[in-house]
């Protein structure tokens, strides 16, 4: 399965970087590989990350093959850049009518609500951010107290380190909890499956 994590100046490290981690180390019980993650910009040039981490995207937005499950992290550039780029929302959209599972990290749930795809569903984000989701977006179910919340085709996640809970849970979703667990073991990350 292809995974694309969107990345862009001023994104979270964790957000994109945890879920990358725990994609990346997935494999079958045999020990093949399950997951071909990639890091996708709206360009292929470098993108400076929360508190410096320089990144350059492996496609941008135009180059990158079909993916099943994309992830949209968040930080200060989701909230107050991203959230007004128009190509950016319109990539998510269409990625949203492309792929199997669209999913977000803290407040990458912001880019999913401009886009309209959290209407009248339950969601969740950063704790701090979420009255400003629920005042924002009033359509939105806004969640508190949870890692995630699974609307199907959509999930989103609360801030930072939730977005690697988000992702064990896709992977006992998809493929079961031995292949979660083994994951977690592997990356000495603690889990409750």
């Amino acid at each position: 399965m292809k995974v694309g994590i969107l990345i862009f100046n001023e994104v979270e490290v964790l957000d994109f970087a945890g879920p990358f981690e725990v994609f990346s180390l997935t494999e079958t019980l045999d020990r093949t590989k399950i997951f071909d993650v990639s890091l996708v910009g709206q360009t292929l040039q470098t993108i400076k990350a929360r508190n410096g981490l320089q990144v350059v995207p492996n496609y941008n937005f135009e180059s990158h093959p079909p993916y099943d499950i994309v992830i949209i992290p968040g930080g200060y550039g989701a909230v107050e850049i991203e959230i007004n780029n128009v190509a950016v929302i319109e990539w998510i959209t269409k990625q949203y009518n492309t792929t199997k599972i669209l999913a977000s990290v803290c407040t990458g749930a912001f880019l999913l609500a401009k886009a309209g795809l959290l209407k009248e569903r339950k969601a969740t984000t950063h704790w701090m951010d979420l009255y400003r989701l629920e005042n924002d977006f009033q359509d939105i179910e806004v969640i508190r107290g949870a890692k995630f919340v699974d609307q199907g085709k959509i999930i989103t996640s609360g801030g930072i380190s939730a977005g690697i809970n988000m992702s064990f849970h896709l992977i006992k979703r998809l493929f079961g909890a031995e292949i979660a667990k083994n994951t977690a073991r592997r990356m000495e990350y603690s889990i409750n499956i």
